[in-house]
Order: C-alpha cells, then sequence, then structure tokens
C-alpha cells in the first residue's frame, strides 16, 4: 500500500503509538505532502525542542520508502475540482489539507490521517 501521511499520524507515529507503526511499517512507500512538512517544520520552530524534532524528522526522510510529495502545476487542476467540490457541498477545509488531499487525489494513495474533515470528500481512499 502507497501511504500518504498526514501531520497528525506523523506525531502518532513519533510517539510510538502502536497502530501508526504497524501502519507505516506495513506501508509499500510513504509520502510525506510539502504541506505536511510545512507544518511539521513551524510547529518544531514554535516548540523548545526544535533540533531534536528536526533530527528525527531528518532520519524519517532518509528511509528509503520515503518520499517528500510535491505539487506541481497538475495538482492545482486536482485542487481546483476538490475546492469546488467542497464549496458546493457547503464543507469547506482547511487549505494544507486541500493540498494535501489534492495530492492524495493525484497521485493515487491512501491519506493516513485522524482528520475528519476528510471524510467530506469520500473519494479519497482514507486509513
Amino acid at each position: 500500500m502507497r501511504v500518504a501521511l498526514d501531520t497528525n499520524r506523523y506525531r502518532d507515529f513519533c510517539a510510538g503509538h502502536p497502530d501508526a507503526v504497524h501502519t507505516l511499517q506495513c506501508a509499500e512507500a510513504i509520502f510525506l505532502p510539502l504541506p505536511v512538512l510545512g507544518e511539521l517544520r513551524a510547529g518544531f520552530a514554535c516548540g523548545t525542542l526544535a533540533r531534536k524534532n528536526e533530527a528525527v524528522l531528518n532520519k524519517f526522510l532518509n528511509e528509503k520508502r520515503v518520499h517528500v510529495l510535491l505539487q506541481d502545476e497538475a495538482t492545482c487542476f486536482w485542487y481546483a475540482r476538490l475546492f469546488r467540490q467542497l464549496r458546493e457541498q457547503g464543507t469547506p477545509i482547511p487549505t494544507n489539507d486541500l493540498w494535501i488531499a489534492s495530492l492524495v487525489e493525484q497521485h493515487n494513495l491512501f491519506l493516513y490521517t485522524r482528520d475528519r474533515h476528510f471524510k467530506n470528500l469520500p473519494q479519497l481512499n482514507l486509513l
């Protein structure tokens, strides 16, 4: 299974939550969307353990199965389509999560998250 990791599940994995550890151990490939990387580093910058957290993240990013997932021009079309869908439904989600959803759809991944608002996009493969 090819998994895109949301910020909250990365934190769960780092905290050693059994479900998160098991899911990522079983994943064929793990993708960290760029907005997730930004959220993590913003959190590090505001915390007192920035160096430690950055070191843990860098070790994770250097794993063979882990890839940073970047937006490109095609992602913008997915973003626009999902934005319209959410607007018509009256169920907007945070902007970073819309970018994450767009990348997940574009690359046909499973999204590993605890955020319930992603259920407003029933076409997403959620874990």
